[in-house]
């Protein structure tokens, strides 16, 4: 395999009244995800946040397998994979009575060291909590003063212009308030979101707002008492008041108990615990945390020179954990389009495809999660599991019998929810041959250009992520009109002459044009018949 790189490779000019090219509001995991991958590509930004950075009571869980590709790319994938969790720790999914209880149904996931690798990815999901995620992410952008983050910053005003945005910042240490002038900002400040209010952007709530309340406690020896009983997630089954997720956090006796807050309002958080924990184990409260769930989707994603991501632009119900892996999807997206905003080389439509592309991935997934969560409600729970009796026997037997019917794996275990997504905006060419199939078996437009191993223990996935990408099988001549087309219009392209028959196989076509964020934009049986009309689709000038 050998790799030629065109010429082109644009930095974007820098203007001194300028504090930075991009202004980043809000440091959880999708701000810091941005910010990595701007990183990555060389683009000037600061990243403002009101916490001080401590994460006291940690809400997301697992790192999804996509999200996982993309931390690969941006050099991160092993330090979330060796944050804490242990690699030993069951990853099974278990619906009981309590924990320690009744053993209803169970999804064997086996543990991070036994699992077998997928065909698919090389990057299986990875439980990271935010606790260990979000320190580990900011110490790699880089914390004040000598890095772009900076915490106790709070957002209070932006006024646009023709060249940029200029922010008012208080920091909160001191109530100091300054101004900070940046060409392009993204609001990922979550769900009731200050950028978004700022915009006028409305986010109309899909269904009635859900609150509840998480209970995060330390039970050190239960993992112990258990023993071949132990999981990841323990789904309670305990009417009337219990029939959400009981976690582990850390695999080392940190654990997270999620009720409704009417349940936890009218008993005392131990108590619950008590109902939630049939073993006899020292339990200890640490914090709790009311949450409102809400299923909402921005009006729009971007007004003028301010765009939202995350759970700014979207909140998905957290059944399947998809709400932070499709923020973390929106910052792959956003990111290389932005750098060729500054660059000098994107079209007038690059940007306004940001929203055309992720806002049917944020559908799809409210969709999924809401399913998901309407399984665990709707679910009719007897109180006959509870009891020590034959009845209780043949009561539990049946709600086996239901979940497994149920299909309840799904929220567990959706590869298609994570990889399957395709964009149909006007950057990506359809193939007139014909484009069905699965995201499995072939490198389709819109699609994430597929997983497969190369010689040296890489993969294909390590070949994107600078800029364009053009993969030549077989033996398809060098397209040198298309490279050409490219350099002219200052676009940055690599071409890879790929000679593995598997890998040809797999991607389809002798060629296969990949964008930065590793999407395949174009593909074909031969060279374009024109190629700067080629170029200027991919790159939003059409």
């Amino acid at each position: 395999m050998t790799t030629t790189h065109a010429d082109g490779e644009g930095s974007g000019g820098r203007s001194a009244p300028f504090d930075t090219d991009v202004l980043i509001v809000g440091a959880g995991p999708v701000g810091l995800a941005l910010a990595l991958d701007l990183r990555h590509r060389g683009v000037r930004f600061r990243l403002l946040d009101a916490s001080d950075g401590r994460v006291e009571h940690p809400k997301v869980g697992t790192v999804g397998p996509r999200s996982m590709e993309l931390f690969r790319r941006w050099g991160l994938a092993h330090a979330i994979r060796t944050a804490g969790w242990p690699g030993d720790h069951p990853l099974d999914v278990a619906w009981v009575t309590a924990v320690g209880g009744h053993e209803i149904h169970r999804l064997a996931f086996g543990t991070s060291d036994s699992r077998p690798p997928l065909p698919w990815t090389p990057e299986p999901e990875q439980v990271c909590p935010q606790h260990l995620l979000l320190p580990l992410l900011a110490r790699a952008v880089g914390v004040h003063p000598d890095g772009p983050l900076r915490h106790g910053r709070r957002l209070d005003g932006l006024v646009q212009d023709a060249t940029g945005v200029t922010a008012s910042v208080t920091r909160l240490a001191d109530g100091t308030r300054r101004t900070v002038r940046a060409r392009w900002l993204v609001g990922c400040d979550g769900a009731t979101s200050t950028v978004r209010r700022l915009l006028g952007v409305d986010a109309p709530s899909r269904h009635p707002v859900r609150v509840f309340r998480n209970i995060l406690f330390r039970a050190p020896e239960l993992d112990a008492r258990l023993g071949d009983r132990r999981a990841l997630v323990y789904f309670l089954t305990r009417p009337p008041d219990l029939r959400y997720p009981l976690r582990s956090m850390d695999g080392h006796g940190l654990y997270r108990l999620t009720a409704t807050a009417e349940t936890a309002r009218h008993q005392e958080p131990m108590a619950l615990l008590r109902s939630a924990v049939a073993v006899d184990t020292p339990l200890e409260v640490v914090s709790e945390h009311v949450w409102h769930l809400t299923h909402r989707i921005a009006d729009r994603y971007r007004v003028g020179r301010v765009l939202l991501a995350g759970d700014a632009a979207h909140t998905l119900p957290p059944a399947g954990g998809f709400g932070m892996n499709t923020g973390i999807g929106d910052a792959a997206d956003l990111g290389w389009k932005l750098a060729a905003e500054l660059a000098g080389w994107a079209g007038p439509g690059l940007l306004d495809a940001y929203a055309t592309e992720r806002r049917p991935v944020a559908e799809r997934g409210l969709a999924a999660a809401g399913a998901n969560l309407r399984r665990t409600v709707d679910r009719t729970l007897p109180q006959e599991i509870l009891l020590d009796t034959p009845e209780g026997d043949r009561a539990r037997a049946a709600l086996a019998r239901q979940l497994g019917s149920e299909a309840v794996h799904t929220e567990f275990d959706a590869p298609d929810l994570h990889f399957g997504h395709r964009y149909a905006s006007p950057l990506i060419v359809t193939d007139p041959d014909g484009d069905d199939g699965d995201w499995r078996s072939g490198a389709l437009p819109g699609a994430r250009a597929p997983h497969a191993w190369l010689s040296g223990g890489t993969s294909t996935l390590d070949l994107f992520g600078t800029g364009f990408r053009l993969l030549c099988f077989a033996d398809a001549p060098p397209p040198d009109a298309l490279t050409d087309a490219f350099a002219r219009r200052s676009v940055p392209l690599a071409v890879t002459h790929c000679h593995d028959r598997l890998v040809a196989r797999l991607y389809g076509r002798p060629y296969v044009l990949v964008r930065p964020d590793g999407h395949v934009a174009w593909r074909a049986d031969g060279p374009p018949l024109d190629p700067g009309l080629l170029v200027d689709t991919v790159r939003g000038a059409r």
